[in-house]
């Protein structure tokens, strides 16, 4: 193809929906997110291609295997599915436009995108689009001693946070936030204090080598997680750290109140309770005292 051809080629946006996710009625926001990037497309000059799969690894093969065919590539649904766009076009170039329909949209809210607003989230893609506009964001990468899995993503929930994360998954509430907040009081009624060994090496490039037994552990490259709470008030997308959180005691009543009634305000890390380190990278094992640590999760 000469220079000149690949100058006049239409761009073309691919979209991945989640047609199974809100048991079903993901397959409606996705018809409407097509619909509106068809017709912008029409008015913009560029063609859209809806490369959904029949699973979430299919969609990803398919974003990945077909990524020669589009320029842009945009996802609809929540934290899930902008991390399967992440792990297809990561590094590679290609924009990601994220259209966040999910229950807990915490990537989205960190990156201040619109949530649960369709129109809205279409229109600042193709203003993206048009434009010619992006920024560049960080991400985690999520690695596996034993067998070597990776993954990118935004947030490793290693204790309390992976509980209230699987409680909330599992929740019958009708929205996001309510499933976060009610798992959120039902597990700091039976905290356990589980064993980490973490070698990890700080912004300064030192390292920090200890055991922490804790009820909390949490590695953060986005501020939040369970629908908006800020456990990592301070990280930042683009500053190729990560934020180590975790709590220095299991807290008393009292504390717990206090932590509660600033996980939405930006404060939590201001209570005594939570130790806080900038990290380049840490790995993480069991260490020899300390209850067994619950799946980790990671999100985003």
């Amino acid at each position: 193809m000469s220079e000149s051809e690949r100058n006049e080629r239409r761009r073309v946006v691919a979209m991945v929906g989640n047609p199974t996710s809100d048991k079903g009625r993901g397959a409606k926001v996705d018809a409407q997110v097509l619909g509106l990037l068809e017709e912008a497309g029409r008015a913009h000059n560029f063609d859209v291609i809806d490369i959904t799969g029949t699973s979430f690894d299919d969609s990803l093969n398919q974003a990945r295997e077909r990524a020669h065919e589009y320029d842009y590539l945009v996802v609809v649904g929540g934290d899930g599915m902008i991390a399967l766009g992440a792990n297809a076009v990561g590094c590679s170039g290609k924009p990601l436009g994220i259209v966040a329909t999910g229950s807990g949209n915490d990537f989205a809210r960190g990156l201040k995108l619109p949530v649960n607003r369709i129109e809205t989230a279409v229109e600042g893609i193709v203003g993206a689009i048009v434009r010619g506009s992006h920024i560049d964001v960080d991400m985690g990468r999520v690695t596996s001693l034993d067998g070597g899995y990776a993954v990118d993503a935004g947030m490793l929930s290693c204790g309390l946070d992976a509980s209230i994360n699987d409680r909330a998954n599992h929740s019958h509430l009708p929205t996001g936030t309510m499933r976060y907040f009610a798992a959120v009081l039902v597990e700091l009624t039976h905290m356990k204090r589980y064993g980490y060994h973490i070698k990890a090496t700080l912004a300064d490039g030192t390292t920090d080598e200890r055991d922490i037994i804790t009820p909390l552990l949490t590695i953060a490259n986005s501020r939040h997680i369970g629908g908006g709470i800020e456990v990592s008030p301070y990280s930042c997308f683009s500053d190729g750290l990560l934020d180590l959180v975790w709590m220095d005691h299991v807290p008393n009543f009292g504390e717990c109140a206090v932590a509660i009634s600033n996980a939405y305000n930006g404060k939590l890390l201001a209570s005594k309770v939570f130790g806080w380190k900038r990290i380049r990278e840490i790995e993480v094992t069991r260490a020899t005292e300390g209850d067994e640590p619950p799946v980790l999760m990671a999100d985003g």
